[in-house]
């Protein structure tokens, strides 16, 4: 199985999920794109937050020195982006593709992070609740239906609000995955009680 995690803005917290995603299933972890933050990547975030010894990380496809838009990024390195340099790893496990950002991010002139998806991959959007969410996740779910993408469900990040979730998942007809709590902190103690609580969510898609 082939999970892409997209979000509906940044810092929805997409890492956390894909970390939790990653321990749960003991996937493989991908993130095509970096852009800043080299030292102290998704990757590397990933590796601290997972406690299985199954997980492989696998090299990002570009790694950009701007924490900007991959577009900007790239310009200030001096290239561009080409969606056929970003190859997918081979692997036999299941994997975790974490996006950049929500799904019209760009990448270069045309394309953007939802011409990274690929047909055999499965969806799961990343919805944090704060004034507004509830537009940026239905705009982000119609996009991927109007591509004939195929979205598997949404995990909400932060303390329930029922009535946000409802009529977000009334709307858009996708079930809730799981939700993250409000959390302190998150380590590999917490990472690994939410791969409990989603595991069998997650092998069920």
């Amino acid at each position: 199985m082939k999970l892409f995690i997209t979000g509906i803005s940044t810092d929805v917290g997409k890492t956390i999920v894909s970390a939790i995603i990653v321990e749960a299933l003991k996937a493989d972890y991908w993130k095509p794109i970096q852009a800043g933050d080299l030292a102290n990547s998704d990757s590397h975030k990933i590796e601290s937050y997972i406690s299985n010894d199954e997980t492989i990380l696998h090299e990002n496809s570009y790694k950009l020195n701007t924490p900007a838009s991959p577009h900007l990024a790239a310009e200030r390195d001096g290239i561009t982006i080409n969606l056929k340099a970003i190859k997918e790893p081979e692997t036999t496990n299941h994997l975790v593709i974490e996006g950049a950002g929500g799904v019209f991010v760009p990448l270069n002139d045309k394309d953007c992070i939802i011409d990274l998806i690929q047909k055999d991959y499965k969806v799961i959007v990343v919805s944090k609740h704060y004034l507004g969410s509830i537009n940026h996740t239905l705009l982000t779910i119609e996009a991927l239906k109007s591509r004939k993408i195929n979205s598997v469900g949404i995990i909400f990040n932060g303390d329930e609000n029922k009535s946000t979730e409802s009529i977000i998942l009334k709307m858009t007809g996708l079930k809730c995955l799981g939700r993250i709590e409000q959390e302190p902190y998150f380590d590999q103690a917490v990472i690994r009680e939410y791969a409990d609580l989603f595991r069998d969510n997650l092998l069920n898609l």
